[in-house]
């Protein structure tokens, strides 16, 4: 019996040796390295922004997240327009839009105003809400791109001069990036609007997002002050 339970030590000693040298003698296997945040793209403005009657995955900022993601970018872009909204309008829900969000925006894709025109609302009114506006999101670390919109010439060369430019002197101002005409190849081509006139059907949006496409990643790759 004594031989016995010395044999059954030894073997006990072997074992726990055997253990000891597997632990020192396999690496710890690495933990898979996580996957870098998508940067964040906020579409920021009005029906443009909405896609208005267009069916999901139509509008503008799935169309611009899958343009941008065939160019090898890891990027989400969310969508936070509103059909009818004037500059105030989208001045007033822009805390409440932050605040929902996982993240600060890496970057804001501005497009309000035109409402403000079709209502013949001052020039001065849009530029002090797209003004705010900016200086809201550049606070939160946010880059901006100003998508400017044209004027109606029926409303008057004074009236037209003074809203065009409001685009550009809220850009400079504010030292942020400017995309001078929104709806830069698809405003008046009626095979690329929907039979209002006035909003791109999905050809015409396809058509703005392969325009500003280089602004939006040049905007995304600039540096934030």
């Amino acid at each position: 019996m004594p031989e016995l339970g010395l044999r059954q030590r030894i073997y006990q000693m072997g074992l726990a040796f055997c253990a000891l040298f597997m632990s020192q003698a396999v690496p710890a296997q690495p933990h898979p390295a996580a996957r870098p945040a998508p940067q964040l793209v906020l579409a920021y403005g009005d029906s443009l922004m909405a896609g208005y009657q267009l069916a999901p995955g139509q509008g503008f900022a799935p169309q611009l997240e899958q343009a941008l993601k065939a160019r090898g970018r890891n990027v989400k872009v969310v969508g936070a327009g509103v059909s009818g909204d004037t500059s105030t309008q989208g001045r007033a829900r822009l805390n409440w839009v932050l605040a929902g969000l996982k993240q600060a925006p890496d970057l804001v894709v501005l497009e309000l105003g035109a409402n403000d025109m079709l209502r013949g609302q001052p020039p001065a009114t849009a530029k002090a809400n797209l003004d705010a506006m900016v200086k809201a999101f550049k606070a939160k670390g946010s880059r901006v791109l100003v998508a400017g919109m044209r004027a109606n010439p029926t409303l008057g060369k004074t009236y037209v001069s003074a809203f065009e430019a409001l685009y550009p002197a809220v850009a400079k101002a504010n030292q942020v990036a400017l995309y001078p005409f929104f709806l830069d190849g698809v405003a008046a081509q009626p095979g690329l609007l929907l039979a209002d006139g006035m909003h791109p059907n999905p050809k015409g949006v396809q058509v703005i997002v392969k325009r500003i496409l280089p602004a939006v990643e040049q905007a995304l790759d600039a540096k934030t002050e």
